[in-house]
C-alpha cells in the first residue's frame, strides 16, 4: 500500500515508517521539522528513511490548509497514520497557540484530506493524557475523560470527538490510539528517559517530580509499532453497533474506535532511575521537586480491547528496553 505517515521525522513516526518500508509498503513521510526539540535528531532519523527505496519526504506544516489539500489530491494514499502533532504536556502551558495550530487546525486538515480522497482508514495518535484528573486504575477506554488538566490533553480529546464526527457524517473509518509513555532508541529528548540519561552521564542532578511518587506505563517502541500496524490493518466497519471505546460504553454506528496502547504494567519512577543507574554504571544525583502543573501521579493502561481485537501483547521488560536505549544513546552521541 501507499501510506501517508505524518510526523515521519518524529520518534514514533520514524519507527512506524521503517517497519512499513521493511514490509514492502511505500511511505510518504510528512514533517515540518520544527525546533520543539533538536532538529538535528529529526534530520538524522530522516536520513535513515530517505536512504531506503519506497520512501518520499514532504516538508509541510499540518496547519497549511492549501498545502495539505494539494498533497491529498496528488497522492491519494490508501491509508493515513497520523502521528504528527505538537507534543508535550508542559510546553502547552507556555505555548498554547502551537497546540491549536498543529493539533486542532492541523487535524481538521487531515480529516478533510481523508474525506475528499476517500481514504480507507485513518489511524491517529491520541494520548494517555486525556485521562487527566481520573484516579481509577487502570485507565479504561470505557471511562469518562471530560477533565483534562493540560491544553495538550484537551486537544487530544478534541481529536477523538472530531474523528467521530467525520466517521459518523462521512463514513470515514478512524481509529484513535491513546499512547502511554513511549520510549526506546531514537526517543524524544524532552522525555524523562532521555533527560535522565543525559544528566547522569554529564554528572548533573536529575529533577524527580512529586518527590519520586510517580508511576508510568512505560511502553517500548517496538511493541508500540507492532500495535499501530495491527490496528491499521483492522479497519472499523460501519454499523458495528455497540462500541466499548466510547465514554460510558455508548453505542455508535460509525466506523470508529479508540484504544489504549500501553505496557499494562506501570513502573515506579524510583525503579526506572535505579534501572538507568545500573545500565549506565553511574549513580544519579536526585533533586526532589513537587508535582508540575499539568502532570499526573500515575498512568496505567487497560489494553483488553486491543488484545481482543488485534492480539496486542507488549513483551519488552523495562530492563531490556532501557538497555537498548542506552546502547543507542552511547552510539548516537559517541559516548564510550
Amino acid at each position: 500500500m501507499k501510506i501517508l505517515v505524518t510526523g515521519a521525522a518524529g520518534f514514533i513516526g520514524f519507527h512506524v515508517s521503517q517497519r512499513l518500508l521493511a514490509g514492502g509498503d511505500s511511505v510518504i513521510g510528512l514533517d515540518n521539522l520544527n525546533n520543539y526539540y533538536d532538529p538535528d535528531l529529526k534530520e538524522a532519523r530522516l536520513c535513515q528513511l530517505t536512504s531506503q527505496p519506497g520512501f518520499r519526504f514532504v516538508r509541510l506544516d499540518l496547519a497549511d490548509r492549501l498545502g495539505m489539500a494539494a498533497l491529498f489530491e496528488s497522492e491519494r494514499p490508501d491509508r493515513v497514520i497520523h502521528l504528527g502533532a505538537q507534543a508535550g504536556v508542559r510546553y502547552s502551558i507556555t505555548n498554547p497557540h502551537a497546540y491549536v495550530d498543529s493539533n486542532l487546525v492541523g487535524f481538521v486538515n487531515i480529516l478533510e484530506g481523508c474525506r475528499h480522497a476517500q481514504i480507507g482508514h485513518l489511524v491517529y495518535a491520541s494520548s494517555s493524557s486525556v485521562y487527566g484528573a481520573n484516579t481509577k486504575m487502570p485507565f479504561s477506554v470505557k471511562d469518562n475523560v471530560d477533565h483534562p488538566i493540560s491544553l495538550y490533553a484537551a486537544t487530544k480529546k478534541a481529536n477523538e470527538l472530531m474523528a467521530h464526527t467525520y466517521s459518523h457524517l462521512y463514513g470515514l473509518p478512524t481509529t484513535g490510539l491513546r499512547f502511554f509513555t513511549v520510549y526506546g532508541p531514537w526517543g524524544r529528548p524532552d522525555m524523562a528517559m532521555f533527560l535522565f540519561t543525559k544528566a547522569i552521564l554529564e554528572c548533573r542532578p536529575i529533577d524527580v517530580f512529586n518527590h519520586g511518587n510517580m508511576r508510568r506505563d512505560f511502553t517500548y517502541i517496538d511493541d508500540i509499532v507492532t500495535g499501530v500496524l495491527a490496528v491499521a490493518s483492522n479497519v472499523p466497519s460501519k454499523g458495528c453497533g455497540r462500541q466499548s471505546c466510547l465514554p460510558h460504553d455508548n453505542a455508535t454506528s460509525a466506523p470508529y474506535k479508540i484504544y489504549n496502547i500501553g505496557n499494562n504494567n506501570p513502573t515506579e519512577l524510583t525503579h526506572l532511575i535505579k534501572t538507568l543507574e545500573d545500565a549506565l554504571g553511574k549513580k544519579a544525583e536526585k533533586r526532589f521537586l513537587p508535582m508540575q502543573p499539568g502532570d499526573v501521579p500515575a498512568t496505567y493502561a487497560d489494553v483488553d480491547d486491543l488484545v481482543r481485537d488485534v492480539g496486542f501483547r507488549p513483551n519488552t521488560p523495562i530492563e531490556t528496553g532501557i538497555a537498548r536505549f542506552i546502547d543507542w544513546y552511547r552510539s548516537y552521541y559517541k559516548i564510550s
